[in-house]
């Protein structure tokens, strides 16, 4: 790793060298909070969690080859180098900050309420088309996740493309102090993490601590459609770059919806015009599409090259994620879930031919609201004309309720008191021509359902 030699490593972090006598100018090869994934000559760095102190892993980490550990706590017997630290998270962060600095790389910074993953993704896939590009994988977009992903950027990568998540004031400050962006994307701002933050004021004020940290030349990128973004008119004394379905730097018209198989439109960049097909079903996925295209541009892509970047992307497990399996197609769109991204996904399913199957759980971190939000996604299934809506969960008893009693109700609802039971009745139930959607918040554990769904 450049420039991470064990001296520099301790300069960063403000820790206390000891036992380097004959080592602190060697770099290390790696950096990992696993004592499993700990590599020859690399650096283990013990986070103290729940249930696990990852102190007790550093003497195993040191006999199976690693170079040096950080370590909270003075070590008796040490049998190789360590830094003594105050805090390792705190040094996680610190080092990870040091590392990025040092990479001749340009960094992409996404944040926003919903679709940072899918944006992140559709990002990665247009810059794939001109650059070597790391991106984040799985959810590792908070404060010990972001640097892990920043660890993982070696000498071939000219871009990183970083997902950044919070759940309270404060944490996008320190993310973006760690990710320090060249450009920075917020997607939008919706209901959620409200326990923490409020309101979607509050959200706005979270996210945009984005912009405390954003490189010196930087570019911010926003959605021009959603009402609290678009009042930001200047950022560190800039006019963003903005882009919608309404006329944008970089908008979308002639919109044609090709049911599950995607959706065709016109891109509009900077005075330029292209068709293009997205191919994932949603017109959210449009949003995703335009900041690509926004990102693509400012990296000095042409709009052919950013069209098939477009054109190839791909879903990933949890978000969105199509499975067919015995003529029944799954949207796999789990990973987690809040008002806005249930309606959205509810609209997906309801463009799907034959049976639409709603599977949804509980919503989490919704606050004093929690019930009224979960009883509008069931009013709003119910408009939707959603043919079946199974759930489980305590709060999403209010979903089943609201879309019982809503006017005009042509959806069938119904609640189990377990997932168990709602898989056995989905394997009765369900036959082909069935579009089934599931998503709940991560906390739920509706990857099981899927799972069981997929290996019948």
């Amino acid at each position: 790793m450049k420039n991470m030699t064990l001296h520099n490593i301790a300069k960063s972090c403000g820790g206390h060298c000891f036992g380097m006598e004959s080592c602190a100018d060697i770099e290390v090869t790696s950096i990992a909070i696993d004592s499993r994934k700990v590599k020859k000559g690399g650096l283990f760095i013990p986070i103290c969690g729940e249930r696990v102190d990852g102190h007790s892993f550093i003497p195993a980490v040191m006999e199976a080859g690693a170079l040096a550990v950080l370590s909270e706590r003075e070590i008796e017997n040490p049998v190789g180098p360590y830094i003594l630290v105050e805090s390792t998270k705190e040094a996680l962060k610190q080092i990870a900050a040091f590392y990025r600095s040092s990479l001749g790389i340009k960094v992409v910074g996404i944040t926003g309420s919903v679709g940072k993953t899918s944006t992140k993704e559709m990002i990665a896939s247009v810059l794939k088309e001109k650059y070597n590009v790391h991106k984040t994988e799985g959810n590792y977009n908070n404060e010990i996740g972001l640097p892990l992903t920043i660890f993982d950027i070696t000498g071939e990568h000219e871009i990183a493309v970083l997902e950044m998540g919070i759940s309270d004031f404060g944490e996008m400050h320190r993310l973006a102090s760690v990710a320090n962006p060249d450009i920075c994307v917020i997607t939008n701002i919706g209901l959620c993490h409200l326990e923490n933050l409020g309101s979607r004021d509050g959200v706005l004020k979270a996210k945009t601590e984005a912009f405390d940290h954003l490189h010196g030349d930087g570019i911010v990128i926003l959605n021009g459609d959603d009402d609290k973004l678009s009042t930001i008119h200047d950022v560190n004394g800039k006019q963003p770059f903005w882009y919608g379905k309404r006329q944008k730097d970089v908008y979308a018209a002639d919109i044609a919806s090709l049911g599950m198989e995607g959706i065709r439109m016109r891109l509009y960049l900077y005075g330029q015009n292209k068709e293009v097909t997205i191919p994932i079903p949603g017109e959210h996925n449009i949003y995703n599409a335009l900041a690509a295209a926004c990102v693509g541009a400012a990296c000095g892509m042409d709009i052919n090259a950013i069209c098939r970047g477009i054109e190839h992307v791909e879903t990933i497990s949890g978000r969105s994620h199509l499975i067919r399996k015995n003529d029944i197609t799954i949207i796999d769109d789990c990973y987690n879930a809040n008002p806005v991204s249930m309606r959205a996904s509810l609209d997906v399913l309801s463009k799907a031919k034959g049976r639409k199957i709603a599977v949804l759980g509980d919503m989490g971190e919704l606050g004093e609201s929690e019930r009224s939000l979960h009883a509008q996604t069931g009013r709003y299934a119910a408009e939707k004309q959603i043919d079946f809506l199974y759930c489980t969960g305590e709060l999403s008893k209010e979903m089943v309720r609201a879309t019982q009693e809503a006017k005009n109700n042509r959806t069938y609802a119904m609640h189990f008191e377990t997932k168990e039971e709602l898989i056995a009745h989905l394997r009765l139930v369900m036959q082909k021509g069935d579009t089934i959607l599931i998503k709940a918040s991560h906390f739920m554990q509706f990857p099981k359902i899927v799972e069981a769904l997929t290996i019948v």
